[in-house]
């Protein structure tokens, strides 16, 4: 394992990590990209655009089709994605009993915007375990695959980037965590994870992969 000493902070992501969220939200995107001409499945939505913030993936979009989305697409995106929250989001198995079980400083930094990751947190009632250290790409100049995030989450937290341990479950946020200098292990329990996702993973520098959230704190007394 990277660390010659314990970690000091534990740093989730949330989608796909915390809750099992992908295939809600992505549903959400294809449905209102097929009505602006942008046809994509659910298979290749993911493979190419979980881990990116929104904006980032309506500017690939954009460019590849020489199309411009409606300007109110992304608010009417994120007001049916929390109709579906409300209804349909849980909390990733296990997670509540291993967020107990974990004695070290932790913390959650997702690309989601402010408002989509709080309202996430606080559906599955998994917001008591972090709050307020609740980190969004909305706070800082790029999102994942870039540091920045990372970064500034460590910094909030007053923890060395080295001294830091990631949950992530996409590529462009291992690539991040990796960026900033900090140790990745690699969640492939969501439901959106196909066959081949570790080892993408593994190939962007996670340096373990797991499947079962309540292996989690068995996995942090090892390191």
């Amino acid at each position: 394992m990277a660390f010659s000493k314990k970690p000091e902070l534990l740093i989730f992501d949330c989608d796909g990590v915390l809750v099992d969220s992908e295939l809600i939200a992505t549903a959400v995107h294809i449905e209102a990209l097929a009505k602006c001409g942008y046809i994509i499945s659910a298979e290749e939505y993911n493979d190419r655009f979980v881990g990116m913030t929104d904006q980032q993936s309506y500017s690939v979009i954009e460019s590849e089709r020489g199309l411009r989305l409606p300007e109110d697409h992304h608010e009417s995106v994120m007001a049916e994605i929390a109709n579906r929250y409300a209804r349909d989001l849980r909390a990733t198995s296990g997670v509540r009993q291993t967020l107990q079980a974990i004695n070290l400083k932790k913390c959650v930094a997702s690309n989601s915007d402010t408002t989509k990751l709080c309202l996430a947190l606080i559906v599955t009632d998994l917001h008591k375990f972090f709050w307020p250290h609740v980190f969004s790409a909305s706070q800082v100049a790029r999102g994942k695959p870039a540091p920045d995030l990372f970064l500034f989450a460590a910094q909030n937290m007053k923890k060395p980037a080295g001294s830091c341990l990631v949950i992530e479950d996409s590529v462009a946020g291992t690539q991040a965590a990796v960026a900033a200098g900090m140790t990745v292990i690699g969640f492939v329990g969501g439901s959106h994870c196909l066959p081949g996702h570790g080892e993408k993973l593994a190939e962007a520098g996670a340096i373990k992969l797991f499947n079962d959230m309540a292996a989690l704190p068995q996995i942090l007394a090892r390191l």
